[in-house]
Parts: C-alpha cells; sequence; structure tokens
C-alpha cells in the first residue's frame, strides 16, 4: 500500500512539475510591432549598391531616416492625423521601440550593410529560381546549376546576417517587454521571431520567386 502511494506521489510530482515547465515558456510576442519593425529596418538600412531600394519597395521619406540622436519617443516623428484606437497607437509605438532599439545595435547595422552589399547578386539568384526563401528567412540554394562557384559562400553568409537580426529582434522583444531572459524564454521568442520575419519576406518576394509555406510547401509567387 505504501509503495503504491508513493508511485502515485512520484507521479502526480512530475506533472506538476511539467506542467510548470509549459508554463514557464509561455512568452508574450508583440507579432504585429515584430513585422513593422522589420519593414521599417529593411527600408532604412536595406541599400542597393547604387544607394537604392530593392525593386519593387517603397522609397522611404525624410522622416524615416534615422534619428542622429538617440530618439526619445517615436522613431520617424509622426505627426497625427486622425484619431487613432488606443491598440493601434500601442502597436506603433512597439514598433518603434523595436526599430529603434536594434537600428541601435552594431551588429545588425554591419549585417545590413553585409546584405546590401550583396543584395544584386542574390536578387539575380532569386529572380532565376536558383535560391528560394525559406520558412524560417532564411535563403535555400534549389537549383545548383544555375549558380558559380561563389554563391555557396554568399548564401551561407546571408544566412548568417539574417540571422543576426532574427536573433536580435528575439532579444530585443525581450528587452523592451521585461520578460525573463532564460533560455527557455530566447528560444520561444526566436522562433516566433524568425516566422514573422519570413513572412513579411514573402510579403516582399517578386512574382514568380521561390518561396516555402509554413507547412513545408515549395511553391512559386
Amino acid at each position: 500500500m505504501k509503495i503504491k502511494l508513493i508511485k502515485w506521489l512520484l507521479a502526480g510530482g512530475c506533472g506538476l512539475l511539467a506542467a510548470c515547465a509549459i508554463i514557464t515558456v509561455n512568452v508574450y510576442f508583440p507579432e504585429k510591432a515584430a513585422k513593422e519593425a522589420y519593414k521599417s529596418l529593411d527600408d532604412m538600412l536595406l541599400k542597393n549598391e547604387a544607394g537604392k531600394l530593392p525593386a519593387g519597395e517603397k522609397q522611404p521619406g525624410d522622416e524615416q531616416k534615422l534619428p542622429e540622436s538617440k530618439p526619445q519617443s517615436s522613431l520617424f516623428n509622426r505627426l497625427p492625423t486622425f484619431s487613432l484606437i488606443a491598440a493601434a497607437h500601442a502597436a506603433e509605438s512597439d514598433a518603434d521601440a523595436l526599430a529603434v532599439e536594434l537600428a541601435g545595435m552594431p551588429e545588425v547595422n554591419k549585417a545590413y550593410e553585409e546584405m546590401s552589399q550583396r543584395l544584386p547578386r542574390l536578387t539575380t539568384l532569386f529572380d532565376n529560381g536558383a535560391v528560394g526563401l525559406t520558412n524560417q528567412g532564411l535563403v535555400s540554394i534549389r537549383d545548383k546549376t544555375k549558380t558559380n562557384a561563389s554563391d555557396e559562400g554568399l548564401v551561407n553568409a546571408e544566412n548568417k546576417n539574417r540571422k543576426t537580426v532574427i536573433s536580435s529582434m528575439a532579444k530585443a522583444i525581450i528587452k523592451l517587454t521585461k520578460q525573463k531572459d532564460t533560455k527557455a524564454t530566447l528560444d520561444q521568442v526566436l522562433g516566433k521571431a524568425a516566422a514573422s520575419y519570413a513572412e513579411i519576406k514573402r510579403d516582399a518576394a517578386k512574382a514568380g520567386w521561390w518561396v516555402q509555406l509554413q507547412n513545408n510547401r515549395w511553391v512559386q509567387k
């Protein structure tokens, strides 16, 4: 009888610990704000060699330039026009705060500088179907017959930069939302940050580019 009781207590204790572990890794992720921040960073920092944005992307106005000094409120110092609901204002403010936080990270600026330098060749590879966009926002070679000897290194370097941007977004979210900075929290936020990055890159992809959906299926946009 005592042995059975001990077994039941042990089983119950394990179940309780498992439940606590599940609760621990539930995190807050501001998906809309993260996507808007990614877009803002691309608009401001991702340039081609001529200093222009990739084809098909919106040219940012003067109000979207990075501030020379540390901003106190909004990244773009937007002027109020119409009255919006409080939730919309909060989302915009969160996006601005995230964009400012990332734009102030040297590793993020370095990543964008390097991505800008390889953008023309990478765009060509996307155009001819040699590479595609994965559902984690990374670049994958799909047709090696359309690449040259240096393209594999280019893709690897591009993915390293993209991972820097994604991981920096996860760290910024944890910091600004004042969540516990644990490995479990980082892993959860990192996965969501990668999925959001992939989504905004899919939306920006040109017609005919190969993209991987969340169900792992590859399609041409």
